[in-house]
């Protein structure tokens, strides 16, 4: 990076987080902090609900993902349309009579204070980890591309979230996520245009879609019913929409996002603004994955994308022979691109080009052992070093091939993710703590001012909290699916209250809070076990096994009780 990208990538964030101070300074009650006195269309809440779920994991790890597994994940998103559909129908129309500022507040009404205690605390554990993640997760990849110092990227992003944060409550976050959105889509599109731009030195658009469809990178429906696959349509229409209804439905961070709306309508229209525009924008952004993929084909890649790790082996005793196999490795190389380069020629015949996309695939694979080989020898110097790399494919891009300035876009893009979902989170986290705990348990009966003020104070020691569990962090897989395995432990449960709630009203209070701690226990138990490898399970069943769970225990055990006398 130049002046000219820190010019862009400052100038960016300084100016979202001014925007956000400016607008929403003078707040006075606890109303206009927590739902922005009711007073926002449909179209900021659709943006920001979008810019809450779409954090700087989707965007970094997104496309790495798409460029090592290809256009599988979408599915992990085919459920929730269907699931805003019915958070419009079902949960919006209760919340807003009731007038609740968080969705917990509604199981006190339905069952009874402990359930509300349960709910809002299942809450606060996930959603605590998670805003660690979605502060840890571009702090890492990006201190490691661009040799800053993790703390201090940490504590920076941290501390630009907080000042809005705190500053405006739930209305300088909806009113900053538009002008996030806007980096964001300006960036990725103008990322997307440039690697067309490379592509097409060598290759038609046409053909740069038959190379990725011959490597098996365009295959974004997975009809297998093997429940151990991670992604296929199943999984993603059932666990997908439990996931998404959960999340949308009784997660604070995106419930605050429609409470705010001037009318029941407007937070439907925003609903619905996702429902129609999420897929799309999620296949887009594996879709630039996928183009990298055929960008490297052409243009050599690293053997292995996370920098630091191989600075460590070539420093060891087995950098001899972790150059020899780089050394196979780019010749490899050269001979995928040699032959990707022969599909050019429109004038082949079919038979010939046939040939030539079984040699693309063979060289691929070619290519392929040879990474995992590289990675074998890096924990050979080091067994502590995390060797899955694909959350560093679309920085290492963005840093060695674009221009000054779209460089410091880009960057901001992330930084702007991050800031946008972390604020969210710690949003909904200071409302939760605030009214689910602290009004209702601690200080019953103060004034409107005193709720105001400690809600900022929470926001702060969220804030403080989460650049905490960032600070102690550890890299985790790909980092988009950590954060999905988080919420599936827990989405499910919270879930089954919500739904038990809705439908089951001979269900009382003692039989869902036994069924709901009895389902996460259950859920957090089979985690181990599928991590432990005792069974193979996608990590999305864990929203249909806590929802059911939860459900069909909380009958169970009504009938027990009633049929003892209590």
């Amino acid at each position: 990076m130049n002046s000219l990208d820190l010019i862009v990538l400052f100038g960016t964030l300084i100016f979202i987080v001014a925007y956000g101070v400016y607008k929403t300074r003078g707040q006075r009650d606890i109303d206009g902090y927590l739902l922005g006195d009711n007073s926002m269309k449909w179209g900021t809440i659709g943006l920001s609900v979008m810019a809450t779920q779409a954090s700087a994991i989707t965007f970094i790890s997104t496309p790495g993902q798409a460029y090592e597994s290809g256009m599988g994940f979408v599915q992990n998103y085919f459920g929730l349309p269907i699931a805003l559909i019915v958070v419009s129908a079902v949960f919006i129309p209760i919340f807003y009579r009731l007038k609740v500022y968080t969705a917990y507040e509604f199981l006190e009404q339905r069952f009874d204070p402990k359930t509300r205690y349960l709910g809002a605390a299942i809450f606060l554990i996930q959603r605590g980890l998670a805003a660690g993640i979605t502060i840890y997760a571009p702090a890492i990849i990006i201190s490691s591309i661009l040799h800053w110092d993790l703390t201090t990227t940490i504590i920076g992003t941290g501390v630009l979230v907080i000042i809005y944060t705190v500053s405006g409550g739930t209305k300088a976050v909806s009113i900053t996520q538009k002008q996030q959105m806007a980096v964001i889509m300006a960036g990725m599109f103008a990322a997307f245009f440039m690697i067309i731009g490379y592509i097409s030195d060598h290759t038609t658009f046409g053909g740069a879609l038959e190379i990725a469809g011959s490597l098996g990178k365009l295959e974004a429906v997975n009809f297998s019913t093997d429940a151990g696959e991670r992604y296929t349509i199943w999984s993603g229409l059932t666990g997908g929409f439990f996931l998404a209804l959960s999340y949308f439905g009784t997660d604070q961070s995106q419930v605050q996002r429609y409470l705010g709306g001037a009318s029941a309508a407007e937070s439907r229209m925003g609903l619905m603004f996702n429902a129609v525009l999420k897929i799309p924008m999620q296949f887009f952004i594996l879709f630039v994955g996928v183009m990298v993929y055929v960008f490297f084909i052409f243009y050599n890649p690293p053997i292995h994308f996370k920098e630091a790790s191989v600075e460590v082996v070539r420093n060891s005793e087995y950098a001899a022979q972790f150059d020899q196999i780089d050394g196979e490795y780019r010749l490899a190389l050269e001979k995928r691109r040699e032959v990707a380069s022969l599909l050019a020629d429109e004038s082949l015949s079919d038979v010939k080009r046939s040939e030539l996309m079984e040699e693309l695939r063979t060289t691929d694979a070619a290519s392929l052992v040879l990474r995992e080989q590289a990675k074998e020898v890096i924990l050979l110097a080091d067994d502590t070093l995390e060797t899955k790399d694909s959350d560093y494919v679309f920085l290492t891009f963005i840093i060695t091939y674009l221009p000054h300035g779209l460089i410091g876009l880009l960057i901001a893009v992330i930084f702007s993710a991050a800031m946008s979902s972390t604020a969210s989170e710690l949003n909904a986290l200071a409302s939760t703590t605030s009214i689910d705990f602290y009004k209702r348990a601690i200080k019953t009966n103060a004034s409107e001012r005193h709720y105001l003020n400690s809600s900022k104070i929470l926001t702060l020691v969220w804030g403080l909290i989460a650049i905490l569990f960032a600070l102690l962090a550890n890299s985790s897989e790909n980092l988009i699916e950590a954060v999905n395995i988080v919420g599936s432990i827990f989405y499910g449960t919270v879930l089954g209250i919500f739904l038990v709630a809705f439908f089951l009203k001979t269900v009382k209070g003692n039989a869902v809070f036994i069924a709901a701690a009895l389902a996460q226990m259950g859920v957090i138990i089979i985690h181990f076990l599928t991590e432990s490898g005792a069974f193979e399970l996608s990590y999305l069943w864990y929203n249909v096994i806590g929802c059911a769970g939860t459900m069909v225990l909380s009958i169970l055990i009504q009938i027990l009780i009633k049929s003892n006398g209590r």
